[in-house]
């Protein structure tokens, strides 16, 4: 499994956590950034990079972090085939997975502590779609929603 990770300038210390965890969890890891901190990092970039990886198929997974992860998940699903969940608690981040196949995850630095953004982080990989019809059937909605709201090109 490979998994995207960014964060903005709020969420850069979690994301250097996340990224321990997912490595010593054996993920394959995709560091989009920031590599440092720096106070001008804004989600929207960080954001759009996890996204357009999971989206286009560079990465199974995306994670993302920013203060409260709000930011973060509004502009990731703007991405085509992203299916992003703020979660502050290991059944939401479970149930994400289990029943809408959110293949983003975003937190919120200053709404989690490390400690419960490890639990969430590991319900979370550890769901996984479960397939059944009526939830197949509404995923199909969202990705039908997003094929007639798309902008022509």
């Amino acid at each position: 499994m490979r998994v995207a990770v960014g964060s903005d300038h709020a969420g850069y210390e979690l994301k250097k956590r996340a990224l321990e965890w997912l490595t010593i969890r054996g993920v394959e890891v995709l560091d989009l950034g920031p590599v440092e901190y720096d106070a001008k990092d804004d989600y929207p970039d960080f954001a759009r990079a996890v996204a357009e990886s999971v989206g286009s198929g560079g990465a199974d997974l995306g994670l993302l972090v920013c203060s409260t992860g709000v930011g973060s998940c509004i502009a990731a699903n703007k991405v085509p085939q992203v299916r992003a969940a703020l979660c502050h608690d290991s059944f939401s981040a479970r149930m994400s997975r289990e029943h809408n196949d959110a293949n983003v995850l975003c937190l919120g630095a200053n709404i989690v502590g490390p400690s419960l953004a490890r639990e969430i982080v590991e319900a979370w990989l550890s769901g996984d779609f479960s397939g059944e019809k009526r939830h197949r059937r509404r995923v199909a909605k969202i990705a039908e929603m997003e094929m007639l709201l798309r902008p022509k090109q």
